[in-house]
Parts: structure tokens; sequence; C-alpha cells
């Protein structure tokens, strides 16, 4: 009987996110389920995902990944994170911000989004390649679906986590690119926090593993 694997996208992304990463699993040991986060996220997972199953999530779907490992531990056999974070101290400022940035979103059109998105310093270094499959995945998102899903998820709304890490105690890899710095330092400190955590840093990439290193992640999962 294979395993069921939920996967959670990010900002600005859609289940098509994955597609690089399901292409390469064994569908007889692992059976994929990828999921639209809006703003219910934390509830539709509950409901999808079967009584035991493995999490994956990226950026905005790894905090909502590590919040539901630590509303249902029981339920997460193993855990991976790629480009993620357990939240930030700031939040107030943080859902200000963001916040505005909803209210400039709900205000443009979705091609204003992908432009503004595509020079976030984030994903600079980014291949064209990455950039362009990116930016067709979020033309099937409408602006107030993502000013709606920023207020809802948004890294000032979750509250952090690092303090809830070490009850933690399935398996888990962390994920981040080596081009993507700051995420390798915050790689390093959620391997460090969680019991049972393996960093991996990725050469060459950048902060969408799933696009530029499918293989490393898929490989993640099944290990």
């Amino acid at each position: 009987m294979s395993e069921t694997v939920v996967l959670l996208h990010g900002f600005a992304g859609t289940v098509r996110h994955w597609d690089r990463v399901t292409a390469l699993l064994d569908r007889e040991r692992y059976s994929p389920l990828a999921l639209d986060l809006g703003p219910d996220a934390l509830r539709r997972v509950a409901d999808a995902a079967p009584d035991r199953f493995i999490l994956c999530g990226y950026s905005m779907g790894g905090r909502v990944a590590l919040q539901i490992a630590a509303a249902a531990p029981e339920r997460v056999t193993r855990l991976v994170l790629v480009s993620a974070t357990a939240g930030i101290d700031d939040q107030a400022e943080r859902l200000a911000a963001d916040e505005q940035l909803a209210g400039e979103i709900e205000q443009g059109t979705i091609e204003q989004f992908i432009e503004r998105w595509r020079t976030s310093p984030l994903f600079a270094g980014d291949p064209a390649r990455v950039h362009e499959e990116i930016a067709s995945d979020t033309r099937r998102l409408a602006p107030a679906q993502l000013a709606a899903t920023l207020r809802a998820l948004g890294p000032g709304r979750l509250a952090p986590l690092w303090d809830r890490l070490d009850t933690l105690t399935m398996p888990a890899v962390v994920l981040a690119g080596e081009r993507d710095q700051r995420y390798v330092a915050i790689a390093a400190r959620l391997a460090g926090a969680l019991p049972r955590a393996e960093c991996v840093i990725v050469p060459g990439a950048g902060h969408r593993l799933a696009l530029e290193a499918p293989e490393a992640v898929a490989h993640a999962i099944a290990a």
C-alpha cells in the first residue's frame, strides 16, 4: 500500500508547483496529494489527508506544514521543509506590511504582481526558465485570491513555532538552496531545533527548489 505525500505550495503558486517532484516519485510507494492553499488551508489539509501521511511544504507551505505538524504530530510520519521558516519575531510590523501588500495586489493586475514578484531579491538569481514557470502558474490565480491568502497565511499572521520544534519528533528533512543564503541559515537553525532532522543544502540552487532541483526534494520525501 502506498503512502500519501501531502504537498503544500508557496505564496502565489498552485498545485502545479510540484509537477516536477511528483513525476520523480515511485507511485507504487507514494501517492502525491498536492493541495491548493487558501485562507482555510489548515482545515483543508486536516480534512483531505489520511490519518497518517508524509508532509512536505515549500516556503509559505512550509510554515503551514509546521502548524499542522504541531497541531497533530501523531498524523505526520515524515516532515519535509523546503525553503521554509518556523516564523518571524516582528509579527506586528510584518502584519502591517502584509496588509499593505495585500491592498496593493488587489488594486493591480496579475501581470503587475508577476513582475513585482519576479524582481524580488529572493528570486533575483533564478534562471529564466524558473521565472517563466512561476509566471505561468501565478496566472492561474486572481489578485483577490492572492490578497486573501496573504492576509490569512502571511508570515505576520501565523504564530512562530520556534519554541515548539523540540516536540516534533517525527523524522524530518530541511532543505535550502545554496544561493538562498538567508534560508541556508534558517535551515540550519530549523534542523538544529527539530530532534530528528537532517539539513540538506542543494548546490547551485535558489529558493524554488521544486523547480530547480526536483530530484533533491523527491529524494528527501522518499529517504
